[in-house]
């Protein structure tokens, strides 16, 4: 028997998701699994990252071909997963053996990870790039959702934010340039910006320019959070140096629960504000992330909302995004066919 198999996966999005980087309909997602189903993960990464199908297959064919056997314990996962591999296939295999654990001893994630129940907490609502017209009828449409995610960087962004505070005049707002910008750039353009009410400013420059974050932090009465410049925990402590206050921890960009819990806690430890985030992924990862829901200082978890085809049922929103994870064992997915 195949010790594990996966599966690709076409996520179709509810509108069309314009980021600074370009614009895409849906999003290729795979779907890992354990011999028997005894554990499930996922891994996922838009092509951004310029990380290929064929790398992440290769790391799971090698997987496949051990005869070792899978760990019992979580604090086996880490060397069993190792170091080499694109991260989102890491991210796949070390969830699905975070699984294959918690449903072997009956415990919920989170559980068998050490921590409290999550609280029940907020998400952000993403609302992409487009017309100042478009992004006000998207805050209007989600008049539900107290807090909310503009993906800015184009060359509206004032009127795009201008329109979303009018139809949301009491929303809490986040922007996210998704390295858009040169340092002297986006002070400059925040600079515009910042009247409009911001509570976080995310990757206002590019991925490589940890200081040139810094340089924008330093500049700004709110926190500046990196996403793309976070993917290993020499990343925090370059960010911590560089003066900025945030990060957005990804399961996978990170490799998985075992790196990400890592760079969270040393996060802490420098004096890091933290957010949960996901990339436009089923809620198999983002349910795996939503069990750490109660680490964090943010969450923007919300990839569930803006598919309509999710293959998986876990994680769960009310009407205005305040999440709960499952008590199920494991991550506690199950199939949206066999929930119906």
């Amino acid at each position: 028997m195949t010790r594990l198999t996966w599966q690709s996966i076409t996520l179709q999005l509810r509108i069309p998701f314009r980021i600074a980087y370009g614009v895409s309909e849906t999003r290729q997602a795979f779907w890992l699994r354990l011999a028997e189903d005894a554990g499930w993960g996922e891994g996922t990464i838009p092509s951004y990252y310029h990380i290929s199908d064929a790398e992440m297959i290769a790391y799971w064919q090698t997987a496949a071909a051990r005869t070792d056997p899978f760990p019992d314990e979580p604090a086996d996962i880490p060397a069993w997963v190792g170091e080499a591999g694109p991260a989102p296939a890491r991210c796949a295999l070390d969830l699905a053996l975070h699984d294959r654990i918690g449903r072997m001893q009956g415990q919920p994630l989170y559980q068998l990870l050490g921590f409290p129940r999550p609280p029940e907490m907020f998400t952000s609502f993403t609302l992409s790039l487009d017309t100042p017209a478009i992004m006000a009828q998207q805050a209007a449409q989600a008049a539900d959702y107290p807090v909310l995610k503009l993906k800015l960087g184009g060359e509206d962004d004032v009127a795009c934010i201008a329109a979303v505070r009018a139809a949301r005049p009491g929303a809490r707002l986040r922007i996210d340039a998704n390295a858009a910008w040169s340092p002297d750039e986006a002070v400059r353009r925040l600079a515009a910006l910042l009247p409009y009410g911001l509570e976080l400013v995310e990757q206002p420059t590019a991925k490589e320019d940890i200081e040139g974050m810094g340089y924008v932090q330093a500049r700004l009465n709110v926190p500046v959070v990196a996403d793309e410049s976070v993917q290993t925990l020499m990343d925090v402590e370059r960010l911590a140096a560089a003066g900025v206050q945030g990060v957005n921890l990804k399961l996978m960009k990170v490799g998985g629960l075992t790196p990400g819990l890592q760079m969270l806690r040393r996060a802490r430890q420098l004096g890091l504000r933290v957010m949960l985030g996901c990339m436009i992924e089923t809620s198999l990862g983002t349910t795996a992330m939503a069990h750490l829901a109660g680490l964090a200082d943010w969450l923007d978890l919300d990839a569930p909302l803006l598919i309509a085809n999710d293959p998986f049922v876990g994680v769960t929103f009310d009407r205005n995004g305040r999440m709960a994870v499952p008590d199920l064992p494991g991550i506690g997915v199950r199939r949206t066919a066999d929930s119906a």
